[in-house]
């Protein structure tokens, strides 16, 4: 009985344990944001870009907040467990436990300081992005939409201001990972164009912007081309005057990953 006692107790007192959050041991430590920057540029720069501020498959650390959870421990956690469904690997066996709360320390030190409103009517946004710029042709958001290009549910929460803007008006700047342009002259003569859904040295997959999916091996077509650049249109800048896109960007800023 004693046995069984004190097998829940301590049961009972490492469930208790599990829901303590994990405090950062090197939070205000110059030294460790330091360390933690020259990590980052190791570990992290390739999938989240050298500033953080976003790369070809990483989103954008500088906001101050974040998809898994904004507290140093949801950081912590992500950087140790990785996340499922995702490019983001484990680093548990990768970097020490200091380490990885330098990382934290690091991303945290970029959190905007005083920031202030996000110009321009994410209403009169709305409207633009499913009315005159029809981007829903294209991209998701919540349930509405389509899933040919990327999907902007939580753009709000995974990029910044200058990042959604230049994403509009030169969509080449920034392609999403996997959302490269594929193209396929076929044994006669045909020209198919579309968005990269699978490419290997093998096969390859698209979507064309009618919605239509394609899916090829190499030896079945004349050439198989990847390309880095968007078939998002490139006229949004002359589209829209300065004041739409205010409104379209502060739209996106605003999608956190809530339902529309």
């Amino acid at each position: 009985m004693m046995l069984l006692t004190a097998l829940a107790l301590a049961a009972m007192f490492l469930g208790q344990e599990e829901k303590v959050v994990r405090k950062n041991p090197l939070a205000g430590d110059a030294s460790a944001v330091e360390s933690g920057r020259v990590m980052f540029r190791v570990h992290c720069a390739g999938c989240h870009g050298l500033k953080a501020t976003g790369g070809r498959s990483g989103p954008d650390l500088t906001r101050g907040t974040f998809a898994a959870g904004d507290t140093d421990a949801d950081l912590y956690r992500v950087i140790d467990n990785g996340v499922s469904g995702t490019e983001m690997p484990a680093f548990r066996d990768k970097l020490e436990d200091d380490d990885r709360w330098r990382l934290v320390s690091y991303v945290r030190s970029l959190a905007p300081r005083n920031e202030g409103p996000v110009p321009g009517d994410r209403a009169a946004g709305e409207e633009l992005f499913w009315g005159k710029g029809s981007c829903g042709q294209c991209h998701r958001v919540g349930a509405r939409g389509s899933s040919i290009g990327p999907n902007l549910t939580r753009s709000g929460r995974q990029r910044n201001l200058e990042y959604l803007r230049e994403s509009v008006v030169a969509p080449d700047t920034y392609i999403t990972a996997d959302y490269a342009t594929i193209t396929v002259v076929t044994r006669d003569g045909r020209k198919i164009i579309g968005v990269e859904k699978g490419f290997d040295n093998f096969w390859a997959a698209l979507t064309d912007l009618s919605g239509r999916y394609y899916s090829f091996q190499r030896d079945e077509v004349t050439s198989i081309t990847r390309e880095y650049r968007s078939l998002m249109p490139s006229n949004y800048g002359r589209l829209f005057s300065d004041r739409e896109l205010e409104n379209l960007v502060a739209f996106l800023a605003s999608l956190d990953g809530g339902t529309r």
